[in-house]
Parts: C-alpha cells; sequence; structure tokens
C-alpha cells in the first residue's frame, strides 16, 4: 500500500483546509487510516483516526471539535477537514494504514506511510 498526502498550504489563522490521502496501488478499504503530523523540532503525534467502516472515529484533544476525518471507501480516500485552523497547528501531516482494521494512536501499529504534506497557519 502506497499513501499520497495532499491539500496542505499556506493559510491564516481561522481558515479551513481538506486534506486528502489516497493509496495509489492496493486499496486499504480494510486498514484502519491515521493522520500524524510533526512540527518542527517536535514529535510525531496521532492527530485523528478511522476504522476500515468509518464507524468509529478518534481526535486528539487539541483538534477536537474543530477537525473531521472521514473516508470513501469506494474512491479509495481518507479525509481530514480542518476547520479554525490555528498557528499551533503549523506541522507536516502524514497519512498512514493502519494494521489492522481500526486505528491506533500509536505510530508503531500504522505499517504503510504516505508522504506528507505541509500546512502552514500564519497569526
Amino acid at each position: 500500500v502506497q499513501l499520497q498526502a495532499s491539500g496542505g498550504g499556506l493559510v491564516q489563522a481561522g481558515a479551513s483546509l481538506r486534506l486528502s490521502c489516497v493509496s495509489s496501488r492496493r486499496t486499504f478499504t480494510n486498514n484502519g487510516v491515521g493522520w500524524f503530523r510533526q512540527a518542527p523540532g517536535k514529535e510525531r503525534e496521532f492527530v485523528a483516526g478511522i476504522s476500515w467502516n468509518g464507524a468509529f472515529t478518534y481526535y486528539s484533544d487539541s483538534v477536537k471539535g474543530r477537525f473531521t476525518i472521514s473516508r470513501d471507501n469506494g474512491k479509495n480516500v481518507v479525509y481530514l477537514q480542518m476547520n479554525s485552523l490555528k498557528p499551533e497547528d503549523t506541522a507536516v501531516y502524514y497519512c498512514a494504514a493502519a494494521r489492522g482494521a481500526s486505528y491506533s494512536t500509536d505510530p508503531v501499529q500504522y505499517n504503510y506511510w504516505g508522504r506528507g504534506t505541509l500546512v502552514t497557519v500564519s497569526s
């Protein structure tokens, strides 16, 4: 499974962006998917996760209520809708396919990672 994240950019605080994660070869419709981010000088952190069928989602406290993860297995894509962006959301965002059908906050539980997309939020 190869993944590609896209949709990042430079926006002002309060704006919205939608990130997409597409599987380029095999489908990942049977896998949980997570979004992670890594800011300069910081460790990679979990942002949001979704189960294989979209029935279960989970968010970090820092994005809960502002970000929404969803998926369209027919199109082989997972989205991260980001609203009310803050400067502290600035980071490279990565999507990853989990080893199983659910998600995890632990990056070790993900065995396929896409190239990240940069999100920069100015104040």
